[in-house]
């Protein structure tokens, strides 16, 4: 009877490990990578979208003929605010270019007040100002780096959903795991900010 027993614990062990070690937790283990990536970048999003309120505030104390790019970044910050986002976003490509174009609309305007600023050399002297800006560059590298860590994160969960032996777990265990989305490089991307001084 004891040896029935511990030969089950053993089999039960040896089971245990060849699982592990053929990657069976594989999938899993990048599917919360990924959704931790996520939170990341939803995160240094949000923490933008907090500072512009401050941000366009000052401007408008030093440049109030700027209505019209201040007027943009408000907008733009609405949309972005406005937008519901799904649960599953990352896997939902419709909800994560909207998302994506809330964002680099919101980006585009934002480069393009920070130009027009410039011409306020009053403005650019301002303590707050200074202080706001930095901490909008600063958020802007975290962004950047966090969409860096998430692109990352869904090139390895992907990869290891569409290979072996990964396609044969996600078969027989993972089925509801689906192929996730990636920020693309916007199409204004390339072209700098236009702001007319007339």
């Amino acid at each position: 009877m004891a040896w029935r027993h511990a030969t089950r614990l053993l089999s039960a062990l040896l089971l245990g490990l060849s699982l592990s070690a053929c990657g069976v937790n594989e999938l899993p283990t990048r599917d919360e990578a990924t959704k931790a990536a996520w939170a990341q970048v939803e995160n240094q999003y949000k923490r933008r979208a907090d500072l512009i309120p401050n941000l366009v505030e000052t401007v408008k104390g030093f440049a109030g003929q700027e209505r019209d790019v201040l007027t943009a970044v408000v907008e733009a910050r609405a949309k972005v605010a406005q937008m519901t986002i799904p649960k599953d976003i990352i896997e939902n490509p419709e909800a994560f270019r909207q998302f994506e174009a809330n964002q680099g609309a919101l980006s585009q305007a934002l480069a393009r007040l920070l130009v027009v600023v410039e011409r306020y050399p009053t403005l650019t002297s301002n303590q707050n100002f200074l202080s706001l800006q930095s901490s909008l560059e600063g958020t802007e590298n975290r962004i950047a780096v966090a969409r860096r860590d998430y692109i990352q994160s869904v090139q390895a969960f992907n990869t290891e959903l569409r290979t072996f032996p990964g396609r044969i777990w996600a078969a027989l265990l993972y089925s509801e795991l689906k192929l996730k989305e990636t920020f693309s490089a916007p199409e204004a991307s390339s072209e700098p900010p236009k702001v007319s001084f007339q």
